[in-house]
């Protein structure tokens, strides 16, 4: 017999895993907004009003209505309006169908632009607000530029069992034959070595404006990224450590003796064979380069940009400066 409490969590785990919220709303757990009487949206944003690049926050819609009756979204104080009652339009940010709100790590598509979303409730296109996002670019950036890891080496192959030994008899004098040993494992094979940490070129130099912000790109041999920072609290770390080495392979496992043929007397069993070595890791590969460009105009920043090339050296450690003119990079 199922309890009503059993029911009532096989219905929300139904809910849950079919990912539609056409189900919610036929169930009475999920709520659109098309047939209530709406009159007003206001929109927030959560855990923060603001947003820094790479970063994402959830929209908290709330809608009401003449008698005061209000209604949330998902996600928000147990809220179950499902966000298809929402037509979004996001600038400079993306949304999702979830209402999570994103924006993009590269700030060259965020700098000096508004970020908003437009939001119409659905069914009642006079019904609408905006959501204004204040961009912030006070993080805690970092950027890696590490050389590609080693191989693992081969694990090694597992010996075979050894036969067992023929039956006897239980007539005296007709033993068991002897079982046969197991063959040794293989060792593992060593793991290679490390690539080297990339070059990487970075230039620094402040963007033009009222408030002092960095900017900042970092060109390595594979890989490029934009930072802008605001001093007031931001930073900029970035490494170029040699890949790790590659994980020795397993050795494999002795074979198992055989067991001694049944007779009289019984047969002796085999010995197991020994287990392989396993193989030994590879090096981590050299520390990379990291060669600085700063505009004279940035020098005064230079404590916001931590740089290392080696694990566990200080900041700074392995970087090469060049003080000189640097033009806006974007």
């Amino acid at each position: 017999m199922i309890s009503a409490r059993m029911g009532s969590a096989a219905v929300t785990a139904l809910v849950l895993l079919s990912g539609c919220g056409s189900v919610g709303v036929a169930l009475g757990m999920r709520t659109r907004l098309d047939k209530l009487p709406v009159t007003a949206v206001s929109a927030k944003l959560s855990p923060q009003a603001s947003l820094t690049p790479g970063k994402s926050g959830r929209l908290v819609l709330v809608a009401s209505g003449t008698d005061g009756k209000t209604w949330t979204t998902v996600g928000a104080k147990h809220g179950d309006v499902l966000f298809d009652s929402y037509k979004l339009e996001p600038t400079v940010v993306k949304v999702n169908a979830n209402g999570y709100v994103s924006l993009p790590a590269d700030p060259r598509l965020s700098s000096r632009k508004s970020a908003r979303v437009h939001i119409t409730v659905v069914g009642h296109p006079d019904v609408q607000t905006d959501l204004d996002i204040p961009v912030k670019y006070n993080a805690a950036y970092a950027a890696h530029f590490p050389g590609a890891s080693g191989n693992d080496g081969m694990s090694g192959i597992d010996g075979m069992a050894g036969a067992d030994g023929v039956a006897g008899s239980a007539s005296p004098a007709n033993p068991g034959g002897n079982g046969g040993n197991g063959q040794d494992g293989s060792p593992g094979g060593n793991g290679s070595d490390g690539w080297p940490g990339q070059t990487v070129h970075v230039s620094v130099t402040l963007q033009p404006g009222p408030t002092p912000l960095i900017q900042v790109r970092a060109k390595g041999d594979r890989d490029e990224e934009f930072f802008l920072i605001d001093p007031e609290g931001g930073s900029l770390s970035i490494d170029a450590f040699g890949g790790e080495g590659g994980r020795g392979g397993r050795g494999g496992r002795g074979g198992r003796g055989g067991s001694g043929g049944i007779g009289v007397p019984g047969g002796m069993a085999g010995n197991s064979g020994l287990d392989g070595s396993d193989g030994q890791p590879g090096s981590d590969g050299k520390p990379g380069k990291i060669i600085v460009t700063i505009d004279p105009a940035a020098e005064a920043f230079r404590d916001k940009l931590h740089f290392a090339t080696r694990r566990g050296a200080g900041a700074g450690a392995g970087a090469e400066f060049h003080t000189e003119a640097v033009p806006p990079l974007w």
